[in-house]
């Protein structure tokens, strides 16, 4: 499997496995006051705002959220350089859809590109990706699965630039792109959500406030067309979408015109020596191994010595009491562990890949947090719409159940 497009999203993690330690950082009772002002740098594209509509949207996000089961991410599709198949995988295909569903998901999250498609004067997105990406919502909704779809890495226009120096430009960008994909996405009932970034590159309490302006103007922009959008469930990301700075960091959420319709997001791979690392590093080396009765006896020195049962429940406990106690849903956009054919002990170190992953899964349900796996066709076979690792579904399953 080629890990290398999975890091392309996960700059971010390698300060998950560190001990985490609580802040007193908690959320108010009242979301912050909207001092975002949004200069005009671009045309409006909220061109046909609709009055309010509620049909099809009663579920608030822990209502919503209580629908959650079990995510799926379809990883380097719509998000890649160039095209959706930029990344070697094929379009999306409505029976891929029925396949994920069939496998045990009623939930899917597509990460999208959107500035690689717009016009760089005007950030007027062009009609044939919006329709393209309306056409792939649709499968999933005729479908009867949960949608996320957000505004992913793209060239890093937001998520490298979360300063002082480029809010208003970004925000700017953030309010033209969200007009046009709200307008187009309107008539959507509950089963979409929009989520307002990926991995906000976010690491102190100015970025942190920068950070806040985008997803306000990100909650504006959608409001702001009405029609359905004005009760559709948005999704905030946290700083890094990381654990730990999210529970220090993320004092308040946007401001809202309906009240309980906002959910956060966080993402988990820890730890990152055993989800994702590559290759060893002067600061560490590739776990194999992990978990209560995965550690290998012949090929001990690739046994984790930090991040395994006991830091996965105390990450997820952070984000239960500052978010979900307080009627605020969280999302877990991505999280995984894959498999390698290089361990000494493979046996051993594929048993600690699904103990992982069903672990994690089943730990993150127990805290209230919804979890979506990123796969970037490794797991499913998109071309032929078959399983390729039905350990991983087994394991993702159980895990959910």
């Amino acid at each position: 499997m080629m890990l290398k497009r999975i890091l392309w999203c996960t700059s971010a993690f390698f300060s998950i496995a560190l001990p985490f330690k609580a802040a007193s950082c908690d959320i108010p009772q009242k979301a912050i006051r909207d001092t975002t002002v949004v200069r005009t740098i671009y045309p409006s594209y909220n061109i046909s705002p609709k009055a309010p509509d509620i049909t099809g949207m009663s579920n608030t996000a822990v209502q919503q959220a209580a629908h959650i089961k079990l995510g799926w991410n379809i990883g380097n599709t719509m998000e890649a350089p160039g095209s959706e198949t930029g990344w070697g995988n094929p379009l999306i295909t409505e029976d891929y859809i029925k396949l994920i569903k069939r496998s045990g998901f009623n939930a899917v999250r597509i990460p999208c590109a959107w500035n690689q498609y717009s016009d760089k004067k005007s950030a007027k997105i062009q009609d044939a990706w919006l329709n393209r990406v309306k056409q792939v919502v649709q499968y999933c909704v005729k479908n009867d699965m949960y949608v996320l779809l957000n505004i992913h890495w793209d060239g890093g226009w937001l998520e490298n630039n979360c300063t002082t120096a480029k809010k208003d430009s970004v925000n700017a960008r953030q309010k033209a792109f969200w007009e046009q994909i709200a307008t187009t996405m309107r008539d959507f009932d509950e089963h979409l959500m929009f989520a307002s970034a990926n991995e906000p590159s976010t690491n102190d309490a100015t970025q942190m406030a920068v950070l806040l302006s985008y997803h306000q103007a990100f909650v504006n922009a959608v409001r702001s067309t009405g029609g359905r959008n004005a009760y559709r469930i948005l999704i905030v990301q946290g700083p890094c979408t990381d654990i730990a700075k999210t529970n220090k960091l993320m004092g308040s959420l946007p401001k809202d015109g309906v009240a309980d319709r906002l959910m956060v997001e966080v993402h988990y791979y820890s730890p990152f020596n055993f989800c994702l690392m590559e290759k060893d590093q002067s600061w560490g080396h590739m776990f194999y191994y992990w978990g209560s009765g995965h550690h290998s006896l012949s090929d001990t020195s690739r046994n984790p010595t930090f991040g395994e049962e006991s830091e996965v429940k105390s990450a997820f406990q952070l984000m239960k009491a500052k978010f979900v106690d307080k009627g605020i849903p969280v999302i877990i956009g991505e999280y995984g562990a894959y498999r390698r054919n290089t361990p000494q002990d493979l046996v051993v170190h594929n048993d600690a890949v699904d103990y992982w992953i069903k672990f994690t899964t089943r730990q993150a349900i127990a805290n209230g947090l919804k979890p979506f796996f990123w796969d970037i066709g490794v797991a499913i076979d998109r071309r032929n719409n078959k399983i390729l690792d039905q350990r991983t579904i087994n394991a993702l399953v159980a895990g959910a159940n």
